[in-house]
């Protein structure tokens, strides 16, 4: 009763109040009315909106693992593959049999002359000695190609190419620019997170990948995506250069620039196949304009999945007809290496189900596991049958 009371007071206390204030007595406050929302408000919570996208990016998780890990398969397969091709010659191409053209005694590039990249310009007039140095530069390919320590192998491998690379400044060509460039951006991703000993070293911890780099893990993932940043940069930059210049020539411009180089005996590997290539005229002019189209709209085409595929597709193809028809296949699988970062994740886990999966349903079963097999049947279904009759014998019961 008394808290009836008082309550009763204090709405009357309240009624008069507002009577004097002129106000409509109400227990609850009334709704605000919806305005214009100010732009700086809106610019803020759009920026506030971005850098959390930005941030969730580059330090949620890592990006492109299985792309990254064909690119080390690659960029391991492509240095292997020049070595071995060139092993045979290595003392004229590289050793001591070019000293005629005196970069033995005056490097025309200035890497000779920094004692980090020197090895090789130090060991060349010992043929025994160069020879072991390239093959210890071929066994660390292997090892890159296996992912094994490669946080430390693939610097040392580096140093070691560009010394043995720059050897002889004629023999090399833009791919071999292209190749340390993409290595020294690999320096900073995590190329073993798929497809490498480091990733079955690593799944063999129970905390893996949650505590992968402990306090620093979100570091190392913002420096593993910004060098896949960079290497897609590089990519669209060597794409687009190239076919902006192909479109200054009056060759490209008329459809004909194809034909040239592939009737040359320096690019002309295949003289069957580029009189076949090069028999029809509109066939030219297709992939000597189809090339300039393809390169300059390669960067925009990445926006979209369905146009990403056509431009993936169109540019292997680019590649693969480069590798054949030109003879420059390490150029050629270095850059189809780096253009696997654009595909995703979830693609190539998807490829790589259902090749384990077509593995497992098509590989061979032996005798002993066959008859094994048929034994098992014979005995289960006698174990059913034993089973059916103890059954019935206890419903009879």
């Amino acid at each position: 009763m008394n808290s009836d009371n008082t309550t009763g007071r204090d709405d009357r206390d309240a009624e008069v109040t507002d009577q004097r204030t002129g106000t409509t007595a109400s227990a609850q406050v009334s709704a605000p009315e919806f305005g214009l929302v100010p732009v700086t408000a809106l610019v803020r919570t759009k920026l506030a909106q971005g850098w959390n996208w930005l941030e969730e990016m580059l330090t949620g998780r890592y990006h492109a693992t299985y792309g990254l890990a064909v690119t080390r398969i690659l960029i391991g397969l492509t240095g292997l593959g020049l070595i071995l091709t060139n092993f045979s010659a290595r003392h004229y191409a590289f050793g001591v049999g070019a000293a005629w053209n005196g970069e033995i005694a005056e490097p025309k590039s200035d890497f000779p002359n920094i004692w980090l990249f020197s090895l090789f310009h130090r060991a060349v007039t010992v043929p025994p000695l160069f020879t072991a140095m390239l093959i210890g530069l071929a066994l660390l390919a292997i090892v890159i190609i296996l992912g094994w320590r490669t946080r430390i192998v693939l610097p040392i491998y580096l140093v070691l190419w560009v010394s043995f690379i720059e050897l002889n400044d004629g023999a090399g060509d833009q791919g071999d620019n292209a190749y340390r460039m993409f290595m020294i951006a690999m320096l900073f991703a995590d190329t073993t997170r798929r497809w490498s000993l480091d990733a079955r070293r690593r799944a063999r911890n129970p905390e893996f990948p949650d505590t992968d780099g402990g306090q620093c893990r979100w570091a190392l993932i913002m420096a593993n995506n910004l060098a896949i940043v960079v290497l897609a940069f590089q990519v669209c930059a060597i794409y687009m250069s190239g076919g902006l210049y192909k479109a200054g020539g009056e060759a490209w411009q008329h459809g004909f620039a194809v034909y040239n180089p592939l009737h040359t005996q320096q690019f002309g590997t295949w003289p069957v196949l580029s009189d076949l290539v090069t028999a029809w005229g509109p066939m030219v002019v297709a992939i000597s304009w189809g090339s300039i189209l393809f390169q300059c709209a390669f960067p925009f085409m990445l926006f979209n999945r369905y146009t990403r595929i056509i431009a993936l597709l169109g540019i292997l193809s680019f590649h693969l007809g480069i590798a054949l028809l030109m003879g420059l296949p390490w150029f050629s699988l270095t850059m189809i290496a780096v253009d696997a970062i654009f595909i995703r994740d979830r693609s190539f886990a998807k490829v790589s189900a259902y090749l384990r999966h077509w593995w497992t349903s098509s590989a061979p079963r032996g005798a002993g596991e066959a008859s094994g097999g048929s034994a098992g049947r014979v005995a289960g279904g006698n174990a059913a049958k034993a089973g059916a009759r103890t059954s019935a014998g206890s419903r009879g019961k």
